[in-house]
């Protein structure tokens, strides 16, 4: 009796093992995250070169906080802002390397390895943010996405930064001729290069992290920011004059290691894009309005001379910047300017 017993015992215990391995293996992370050392979690470093405060460095840590969240802390999001990592230059090559995971560069940055998405930068191409996400969504968007991942890179989402303004330490910018003779930094596009050279200005492609010394030691006289992106980097204190244009769009592309991203399993994917659609949407809401709070700080503070272009005087711009969009045709053909929703439209020839 006492031997069936035993033996029942045995039994029962191993079921009850098999039954609880089976259990763990059903959890999808691990439970106890601050058990785990770093060699067990798993790690994606991501780099950007804006402040903690502007809509990409808020939505970058959200991202961090929520991954932590939903993995029990299995995942762990390390967010290096203000170039703390990697210079703005730097960042495309890390990740190619896969020294870093994720970046967020703007638009502009990617027309590096593909050159045909500086029609992000083509003056006045957009109205609206609705307008932005419509195209990246439709077939051209669908494209200019397709050629990202022939260069390694998964493209996660897009970010909203905001439309740019003009901003010069000289005289106030009324006309585009005005800005004959300014040194003027941009991004590195030749779009945008070329949007400023057509009248006289001297574009230099310089990195976000240099402008506001460059500013104070009078090497460039002028730059284009977004409202969120000129207060958080006080460069409104190193420049006398804005011109609330709205010329062009900034936004950042998500853009995740393809090779990292492949190795990832399927669960963690599903996790990645349903968080970040999820602080996409909460992204898009603060920048919208972040941008609007500072420039009504700027519009308080007495410390900027500001401008407001009219309706008019902005359609009078746009048909004076037309050379660049021949510029852009004469390069890329008319498929991805043709399917711009005022093109689209008929409000454009």
């Amino acid at each position: 009796m006492y031997a069936l017993k035993r033996t029942f015992f045995i039994v029962m215990s191993s079921l009850g093992i098999i039954v609880m391995l089976a259990g763990c293996q059903q959890t999808r992370y691990p439970v106890d995250h601050e058990q785990l050392s770093g060699e067990e979690r798993l790690v994606i470093r991501f780099s950007h070169v804006v402040g903690e405060d502007t809509p990409k460095g808020l939505a970058a840590r959200r991202f961090a906080s929520l991954m932590k969240e939903r993995s029990d802390g299995y995942i762990e999001v390390q967010v290096f802002p203000n170039s703390m990592l990697y210079k703005d230059g730097e960042e495309m090559e890390a990740l190619s390397d896969n020294d870093i995971q994720m970046i967020a560069p703007a638009t502009s940055k990617v027309t590096s390895i593909v050159p045909e998405w500086s029609v992000m930068d083509l003056p006045f191409a957009f109205d609206s943010y609705e307008e932005v996400h419509a195209y990246i969504k439709g077939k051209t968007g669908q494209e200019l996405i397709s050629k990202l991942d022939q260069q390694g890179l998964v493209m996660l989402g897009m970010w909203d930064n905001g439309f740019k303004q003009l901003t010069n330490r000289d005289f106030p910018i009324n006309e585009p001729t005005d800005i004959k003779g300014l040194n003027m930094r941009i991004m590195p596009s030749d779009i945008i290069e070329q949007q400023f050279n057509l009248f006289g200005a001297s574009a230099v492609k310089l990195d976000f992290d240099n402008v506001f010394q460059s500013l104070d030691e009078g090497l460039i006289d002028a730059q284009e920011n977004t409202m969120s992106n000129i207060t958080s980097k006080s460069l409104h204190y190193r420049q006398e004059y804005m011109t609330v244009s709205n010329h062009g769009y900034l936004g950042y592309v998500l853009l995740m290691n393809k090779e990292f991203w492949e190795d990832l399993p399927d669960e963690v994917r599903s996790l990645i894009e349903e968080t970040l659609s999820e602080v996409s949407e909460w992204q898009q809401e603060i920048a919208h309005k972040l941008n609007d709070q500072e420039l009504s700080k700027l519009e308080e503070c007495n410390c900027i001379e500001i401008t407001h272009l009219s309706d008019e005087e902005k359609q009078q711009w746009e048909e004076a910047f037309s050379p660049v969009y021949d510029f852009y045709r004469g390069r890329f053909g008319a498929k991805n300017i043709n399917s711009l929703p005022k093109i689209k439209g008929g409000n454009k020839e």
